[in-house]
């Protein structure tokens, strides 16, 4: 029976070093984080990333507009219209 006793003191003792390490870590009971707060925390960092895919590519859209806009078109290289070729019509194919 001694033995018994002996163990669930060193157990006691076990969980309270447990305990006292996690208050040391994480803070009282009270402070530590809740299911609640994880997902704030997600919806935020959700949220966050949507930013900055539309500010990637809203930059990347003003950037190629900028670069068609800066970019040279080429002058057309002759004005005059050249007339088809000369078809015969079959009434006048003798």
């Amino acid at each position: 029976m001694p033995d018994q006793r002996d163990t669930v003191l060193i157990e006691q003792a076990r969980i309270q070093r447990m305990r006292l390490g996690s208050a040391l870590l994480h803070g009282h009971i009270d402070e530590r984080r809740t299911v609640n707060d994880h997902s704030r925390r997600l919806m935020a960092s959700l949220i966050l990333a949507a930013v900055a895919c539309a500010t990637c590519v809203g930059i990347s859209f003003v950037v190629q507009l900028l670069g068609d806009q800066q970019t040279p078109q080429p002058a057309p290289t002759s004005t005059s219209v050249s007339a088809p070729p000369f078809e015969s019509t079959p009434w006048e194919a003798s």
